[in-house]
């Protein structure tokens, strides 16, 4: 593995003490990404990724400019200029199937309080919002109705000509922090502490025109919400500021499971000597959330977690995947996982299975996964009996990929293309598949040798 080391070395951010992170040596076998591109086109933080086809993606950060690149090639497209300020959202707009025109068409809202329609094939401004009270923090694209929301100090409807259709009273000064999609013309709105349903009312004969509904505020998070996550039509999941994980039933809006971390900032003076330092804040905050249709991977501050939503427990977990909080997290087809963190690094996991051997009981909860308290073990006996036999997994770590000099913000997935990392060094980076690249390589040179002729010649 070819470790690169672009501005100087990476060192962990904010820790008091030697972290017990796991290592891996120079040998990485399981690691394909052994080249690397690195595109320079930003002067300012890169914070968001988002494809566009096959072989497109988009960049986007706080220099206010947007950036379309080759994934293949790593080629620079086209560039975009329009806001004055930072990026604060990027989301594609899907071309209607009854369109003839299948421009690819992504939206960015930017905290000089605008959001511009821009497309990715002729490289030209489509249309600009200017009519927005306070910066637009998340979008959100509803093709059944097509309609797109934004979401700041209040949400907004739009259509595709960019026509306000209707918009809520103002919700909070802090702004909505994340938005999704969720069945029967409905939408989810983390709002601080709270989640807020509203439905969205199309307009029927005789009717005004379009309408917003708040039909449910659910309020069952100790803290501010950082992530949504809508994983079938069934259910939905959240996670805060504390490390409160809870999976929603999107038809009642009950609360389905929860697994919490409760920060306690006081010091704890009772009888149970085995309680451990209290964890600050920002080292339990779920930043991110995907899934595969089984399991829940959650990134929890320095750490990886997989909740399974069948089991509705914890299957798997690594406490310290990185030096520094975790900011995205990705499922691959091959049971891997690829994190990135604000130390730096991009690591790669595998997820492999194991028989539960334990005779403890499997302590359920981010609570108690941290090391906080004791099991009871005559209350749990009957989960303990429950759980010998269950298979549990473990993250293993097969990569660690280097390369940026500071914070890697998100990345995207590529499948024979490779791994896109975008970073705070303000350098977006192309990781590619050493031994397939070399293939390609050779393959090309056969075929130049064969049209000039050269090849049989050496024959």
């Amino acid at each position: 593995m070819l470790r690169w080391l672009i501005g100087g070395g990476r060192e962990p951010q904010g820790l008091a003490e030697k972290s017990p992170l796991q290592t891996i040596g120079e040998e990485q076998t399981q690691n394909p990404y052994t080249e690397l591109l690195v595109l320079k086109a930003h002067h300012d933080i890169v914070r968001y990724l988002v494809r566009l086809d096959d072989y497109r993606f988009a960049s986007a950060g706080d220099d206010g400019i947007v950036v379309v690149w080759n994934a293949q090639t790593g080629e620079k497209l086209l560039e975009f200029s329009g806001h004055t300020q930072k990026i604060t959202a990027i989301i594609t707009l899907p071309c209607l199937e009854t369109c003839e025109e299948k421009n690819q068409l992504i939206l960015t809202a930017s905290a000089d309080r605008t959001v511009i329609e821009w497309d990715c094939d002729t490289g030209r401004q489509v249309q600009k919002v200017s009519c927005f009270q306070s910066t637009v923090k998340c979008l959100a694209v509803l093709q059944r109705l097509d309609v797109w929301l934004s979401g700041g100090n209040d949400l907004c409807v739009w259509n595709r000509k960019l026509d306000l259709l209707c918009k809520t009273s103002h919700l909070s000064d802090t702004g909505i922090s994340a938005l999704i999609e969720i069945p029967k013309n409905c939408v989810v709105a983390a709002v601080g502490k709270e989640l807020i349903i509203f439905r969205l009312v199309a307009p029927t004969e005789g009717s005004l025109g379009w309408d917003i509904l708040e039909v449910k505020r659910l309020l069952d998070h100790q803290d501010n919400i950082l992530s949504l996550l809508n994983v079938d039509d069934v259910s939905f999941v959240s996670g805060s500021h504390v490390g409160e994980l809870i999976v929603w039933d999107t038809l009642g809006w009950t609360v389905q499971a929860c697994e919490r971390n409760f920060w306690d900032p006081s010091p704890q003076l009772d009888a149970q000597r085995e309680i451990k330092l209290c964890q600050k804040p920002n080292d339990v905050s779920i930043r991110h959330l995907t899934w595969d249709e089984e399991n829940v991977f959650v990134a929890v501050g320095r750490g990886l977690y997989v909740y399974n939503l069948q089991m509705k427990r914890v299957i798997a977990c690594q406490k310290t995947a990185h030096d520094s909080s975790v900011l995205h997290v990705v499922k691959l087809p091959n049971r891997q996982v690829i994190s990135c963190s604000e130390d730096g690094s991009v690591r790669i996991w595998e997820l492999r299975e194991k028989q539960q051997l334990s005779v403890e009981p499997v302590p359920t909860g981010f609570f108690n996964m941290w090391g906080f308290g004791r099991v009871n073990k005559q209350a749990s006996h009957p989960v303990k009996k429950q759980q010998e036999n269950a298979t549990s997994c473990s993250l293993e770590l097969i990569g660690d990929l280097i390369g940026h000099s500071s914070s890697v913000e998100m990345f995207l997935y590529f499948e024979d293309h490779g791994l896109v990392t975008c970073s705070a060094d303000h350098l977006i980076i192309l990781w590619k598949n050493g031994e397939r690249e070399s293939g390609l390589r050779s393959l090309k040179l056969f075929q130049k040798l064969e049209e000039n002729g050269d090849l049989y010649l050496s024959v």
